[in-house]
């Protein structure tokens, strides 16, 4: 499958204090969507606060990456939470990042599960219900941004929500075409002359090379780019640089 055009979106304001992770204003001028942490793995209120305000003057997209509550472990440790309290926190995150995008004449455009919350609504039945019920509780119908084929987006469909498809270009895939455990030898992709090939195959043909070597249909439709790797602004601005010369129309997907 290919697409005429592709969103581009990274994760930002993943900072905390005085602590900062990510270059967000220099992202801002790369991408289309910004999935802005929510103070759960990151982020803070001031934070939030600024991120909105740069994105909204930027015409980007306001996402709200939520996550487990743990700032502790970057949102990136596998947690057990109750039902209820995975679908309060949520709408809680959600409901936080919508003051800010308000007040900056936006509004949060959809929302995507970050790092070990991500990964587990791929496969996990209860935990994407709840993160579908926190969507659900704060009366918006907001669309979920994830992994082709995952019970999130299954979840997401029969309760009516739009689902928007993603690719990683600096993840490896599996066969199966998840992504490789962060754990594992060789999950990040840090060539970066790969990392704009493998954009630009993604984009205009829906497939990736796995791991094993075999082609994996990714079929997305947003293309994440992570904020918090070494030369995260220059590599961003190469894929889409890259994107755009092969006849590929970078634009938001909402």
């Amino acid at each position: 499958m290919t697409w005429a055009s592709i969103d581009l979106n990274a994760d930002l304001g993943e900072g905390f204090g005085r602590w900062r992770l990510t270059d967000d204003e220099q992202l801002l001028s790369v991408v289309t969507s910004a999935n802005v942490a929510c103070g759960f793995h990151a982020g803070d209120a001031a934070t939030m606060r600024r991120v909105c305000a740069l994105a909204a003057e930027r015409g980007v997209r306001i996402g709200a990456q939520v996550s487990y509550r743990d700032l502790a472990g970057f949102g990136r440790r596998s947690m057990d939470v109750p039902y209820e309290e995975l679908a309060a926190e949520v709408a809680y995150q959600i409901g936080a990042l919508e003051v800010f995008a308000r007040a900056a004449g936006a509004r949060v455009s959809y929302v995507k599960p970050h790092g070990a919350l991500y990964n587990r609504v791929v496969h996990d039945d209860g935990q994407a219900q709840a993160v579908v019920d926190g969507v659900l509780l704060t009366g918006e119908r907001l669309p979920l941004l994830g992994l082709p084929g995952s019970r999130l987006h299954e979840v997401a469909e029969k309760a009516g929500l739009p689902v928007v498809t993603e690719a990683f270009a600096d993840r490896a895939y599996t066969a199966a075409g998840t992504l490789v455990p962060r754990g594992e030898e060789g999950a990040v992709i840090t060539d970066a002359a790969a990392v704009v090939e493998r954009s630009v195959a993604m984009a205009r043909f829906g497939t990736v090379t796995s791991r094993c070597g075999r082609p994996v249909a990714v079929r997305a439709r947003s293309l994440c780019l992570h904020g918090d790797t070494p030369g995260a602004v220059g590599l961003a601005r190469r894929v889409r640089h890259q994107l755009e010369a092969s006849g590929v129309r970078v634009g938001a997907f909402v």
